[in-house]
């Protein structure tokens, strides 16, 4: 199955989605607050801590690279910087069949080579 770049599939498949740029950062050796303005100063749009050790840094699409670039003149490394979809709500799977059949077909996604990338909404624990 080949698709031509088209607004019309973007818009479909991006429902429930917000497109922008995320840049990961490992939280160990970084002081959260420093960080946090530099990433604003620079223009980032969000800052996010999760419990799992990691600095999310939102911004528009258009701004990565130059909010990526500003950080990475003051020093800091990334685990990631990358434009993605993020979803708008998230949906938490109770159901073992359903959680079985959500990881196997994300697996099957993964597994094939035709597949660059997958955004999801489920609320994995």
């Amino acid at each position: 199955l080949e698709f031509d770049y088209d607004y019309r599939f973007h818009e479909m498949f991006s429902f429930g989605f917000n497109r922008c740029g995320v840049i990961t950062i490992e939280a160990e050796d970084v002081d959260e607050e420093k960080l946090m303005e530099d990433a604003l100063e620079a223009g980032a749009t969000d800052f996010i801590t999760d419990d799992e050790g990691i600095f999310e840094i939102r911004t528009e699409p258009n701004d990565l690279g130059g909010v990526r670039d500003d950080l990475e003149a003051k020093g800091y490394s990334f685990l990631s910087a990358e434009v993605e979809y993020v979803p708008t709500t998230y949906t938490k799977l109770t159901n073992e069949d359903d959680i079985n059949n959500m990881t196997k077909m994300l697996d099957m996604f993964d597994d094939n080579d035709d597949v660059q990338n997958v955004w999801h909404n489920w609320e994995m624990d």
